[in-house]
Parts: C-alpha cells; sequence; structure tokens
C-alpha cells in the first residue's frame, strides 16, 4: 500500500500489472500520461512518485536536485538537542514525520534519547498535519493539537490566538528556515529554538539535474514535479549558475507545468513570478492525479484528414493510438499546429528544427520521418513549391485568405 500518496488498494499486487508484462505496457501507453515527459526533483520517494507517473504512461527524467545531509552528522542538531534536554520546551512545534521521526533516532544514538523523550513529555505538541501526528504517537507521545489543512500558517495562527509571550518554543525545522514563522513567535514574545533536524545540501553529482535544466530550458518537458521548498530553490540556484535562470524561469512560466505539493514548496517559485500547479490534498497521489487532469488538457486536439490527432510533448495520440514520433518530427509537427491548415513554408519549418543550419534537404528528412511515426502519411500535406499542411478536415479549415 502506498501511503498517503492517493492509492488505497490494501494489496497493490492484486490490482496492478506487473512490471514488463503487456498489461502494464498497455497501461502505459493507454494511461492519461501517456506521451508527457515529466521531471522529478525529489531527493526523497523519488521512485514512489517515478512509479506513480509511469503507471499513468509518462515518461520520467529523475534529477534530485538536492542531497540530505545525515542527522547524526550535523552539530547544530546536537547543540539545539542538548539546550532543549538542559532547558525543557513550554511547546514543541513537528512539521514533519521523518524529521521528527530522526530526531529522536538522532538523539539516541547521542545518549540523550530517554532525556529528550522525557522533556517532550512535560511540552505541549503541535503536529503540523496527520503523518507528523502518527511519528508523534508512534514515540509514545501526545499531541495537543494538529490543522486539518497541515498548513503552517494556521499553526502559527493557533499560538498566536492562544499567546506565546514568556513562553519557550521548539520549532523542527524541515529542511530549510522559516523566517517569517520564526519572527511572528519572538515579536509575540516568545524565546524560540529551532531544531534543524535534517539539512538540504545541493546535489553530489549535478550531471541530472543539469540535464533536466536543459530540458526545461529547451521545453522538452511538459512538466516538472516539486515536493519541497528546498528541491525548488536548489534548482533555481544550479540554473542560475549554468547562466540559465531567465531561460528556466520563462519556460516555466509559458511552456513548462511546475507542480508542486502544496503551498510551502511553491514559494521558491512563485516569489520569482512562476504560478505554480497544487493539489488540494498534499499528497504525491494527488499532485499525480492533478497532472493527469492538467497536461492531456493542455493537449492540442485536431480533426486531420478524418481522424482525431492529440499531439503531446513527445508523442501523438491518432485516433486514441499512442505514436511515438522523434524530437525532429515533433518540433515540425508543433510549427504546422500552430497555423493548423495554413501553408507552412519549408524555411520557417527549418528554422523550427533544433539544429538543423541551412539546409532545407533537412525539414525533408525529417518530413518523412514524422510521416512514418504516425502511419497516417496523409495527416501531412505537401504544397509544392510552398511547403507543408496538416490536412485540416473540411469543416474545420481556416479561411481561403488565412493562408501563408
Amino acid at each position: 500500500m502506498v501511503r498517503n500518496g492517493g492509492e488505497t488498494s490494501a494489496n497493490p499486487a492484486r490490482h496492478a500489472p506487473l512490471p514488463g508484462s503487456d498489461a502494464m505496457h498497455e497501461q502505459q501507453e493507454n494511461g492519461p500520461l501517456a506521451g508527457f515527459t515529466v521531471g522529478v526533483t525529489a531527493a526523497r520517494r523519488a521512485d514512489e512518485l517515478g512509479a506513480l507517473l509511469q503507471r499513468r504512461g509518462a515518461a520520467v527524467l529523475h534529477a534530485p536536485a538536492l542531497r540530505i545531509v545525515p542527522l547524526a552528522d550535523d552539530a547544530e542538531l546536537l547543540r539545539a538537542t542538548a539546550a532543549l534536554v538542559a532547558d525543557a520546551p513550554d511547546v514543541v512545534v513537528a512539521t514533519t514525520a521523518i524529521g521528527f521521526r530522526g530526531w529522536l533516532e538522532a538523539a539516541d544514538g547521542w545518549g540523550h534519547g530517554e532525556e529528550l523523550l522525557a522533556c517532550l513529555r512535560r511540552s505541549r505538541i503541535l503536529a503540523r498535519g496527520p503523518k507528523v501526528k502518527g511519528a508523534v504517537r508512534a514515540a509514545g507521545l501526545t499531541e495537543e493539537w494538529s490543522p486539518a489543512s497541515e498548513s503552517m500558517a494556521e499553526v502559527l495562527d493557533r499560538l498566536l490566538e492562544q499567546g506565546v509571550a514568556g513562553l519557550r518554543v521548539a520549532l523542527q525545522l524541515h529542511g530549510e528556515p522559516l523566517p517569517g514563522f520564526v519572527e511572528a513567535l519572538r515579536d509575540a514574545g516568545a524565546e524560540v529554538v529551532v531544531v534543524p533536524v535534517y539539512r538540504w545540501m545541493p546535489p553530489e553529482d549535478p550531471a541530472p539535474l543539469d540535464r533536466l535544466l536543459d530540458a526545461v530550458a529547451a521545453r522538452t518537458l511538459d512538466a516538472v514535479t516539486f515536493t519541497s521548498a528546498p528541491a525548488a530553490a536548489s534548482m533555481l540556484a544550479r540554473a542560475e549558475h549554468r547562466g540559465l535562470r531567465a531561460d528556466v524561469l520563462e519556460a516555466l512560466r509559458h511552456d513548462v507545468l511546475p507542480a508542486c505539493v502544496g503551498p510551502v514548496t511553491a514559494v521558491p517559485l512563485q516569489s520569482r513570478g512562476v504560478d505554480t500547479l497544487q493539489p488540494d490534498r498534499f499528497r504525491l497521489g494527488p499532485l499525480v492525479q492533478l497532472l493527469c487532469r492538467e497536461l492531456p488538457a493542455r493537449a492540442r486536439t485536431l480533426p486531420v484528414a478524418g481522424r482525431r490527432v492529440e499531439i503531446r510533448g513527445h508523442a501523438v495520440l491518432v485516433d486514441g493510438g499512442l505514436r511515438p514520433v522523434p524530437p525532429a518530427g515533433m518540433a515540425l509537427l508543433h510549427a504546422l499546429a500552430r497555423r493548423p491548415g495554413w501553408v507552412v513554408s519549408r524555411a520557417d519549418l527549418l528554422r523550427a528544427l533544433p539544429g538543423a543550419g541551412r539546409d532545407e534537404h533537412a525539414v525533408e528528412t525529417a518530413m518523412a520521418r514524422l510521416r512514418t511515426a504516425l502511419g497516417a502519411p496523409n495527416l501531412i500535406q505537401t504544397v509544392v513549391k510552398r511547403g507543408y499542411r496538416l490536412s485540416l478536415d473540411p469543416t474545420s479549415a481556416p479561411p481561403a485568405d488565412g493562408e501563408g
């Protein structure tokens, strides 16, 4: 069972096709994400997210945008733990299940495990969401309250409404500082002890992330998923380092769909003017379900030569059948689809081809391969001495004077 990810089958082996089986192949070909390529920036739970996407037909480009420093190696966590054991907090805010469990495990490894648990039992514990609440209870502790929204803003509102003046508040961080949260508590008179349970760092090998950035800038990805704010910030920092910041942001604003698991994750992107897509429930399953609705809705669908042609990222659905198309062919098809039924000159098509140079013969070669890939050569009509056009059905054709 995939927990908290939208998959609810108690026995997935009974329902899911086996990898490599004909049923799995058919599911991937006919899935709602067939023909789309999705980038995954997660370091943790990347396999789970990738599997959810692939089962729905997507091609996945995995590029971890960060890595996690092992808990036991973090001196700051040791110092914060020792300070809390020496002077117990009045309130503890637990933000992530993995972070809370890791904190207890690290303290145990340092010989402070029982002392930390005793300290936490004397404190009021606020758990950000159900997974955190589960981790708190698994440790033999009881939370005082947990918001249904899983929102840190709601946690802050509750603390401020109840009053924190003179209280000592321990805040378990989840990979990055929460300056607005901390400042609001301190302004209200609280003493705040931040607990940096794990730390995000850039990936040791940046090559996969560089490939993802190149794909975003080239618009060969249809969507990029983010499951943490540090991953989004790390990707943008790498783009800045490589001189791709403007290209990547432009692509994310207009062509490549940025999908975030929740509003906190979206902050680094939204602060740079990038609107993001977010599910109502902050889980992997709803995130994938959202992509399953949004990406097909963005695909261009045209009636061409009596067939229904749906143009996706790296493939075309012809009457519902998936037809993978080479990148050069997709570039030509997108150029034709921008002016459906109109003649597009070889010169214009040559400019659409990536790295084609000046030889218009490259257009003829790519066009031949495109027709073969589509499996229906009559979808694209050759107009002698002028160029090519999609054979749009007569009822959908543009006015005659629109040709050019």
